[in-house]
């Protein structure tokens, strides 16, 4: 695995699996005895114009519902 010139290294998908890391999930980095760790933090950092609107949706409407909806039919 190489460093790129910005300090930035490819997470394997086999590890990013076992972790749970997906796009936009927080890490950091734990150092033991020399060792350092990956840790994914518990609650992820909420981005973008929607994130106040996140865990709030009621809608009682089946998927179908909703794309004829935004589809226009």
């Amino acid at each position: 695995m190489r460093i790129t010139t910005e300090g930035q290294i490819t997470i394997p998908q086999n590890v990013r699996k076992t972790l749970g890391i997906f796009p936009e999930t927080e890490v950091d980095f734990k150092e033991d005895n020399g060792k350092f760790y990956i840790i994914r933090l518990k609650q992820p950092k909420i981005t973008g114009n929607f994130r106040k609107f996140r865990g709030i949706a009621t809608v009682n409407m089946t998927t179908d519902e909703i794309m004829n909806l935004t589809r226009g039919m």
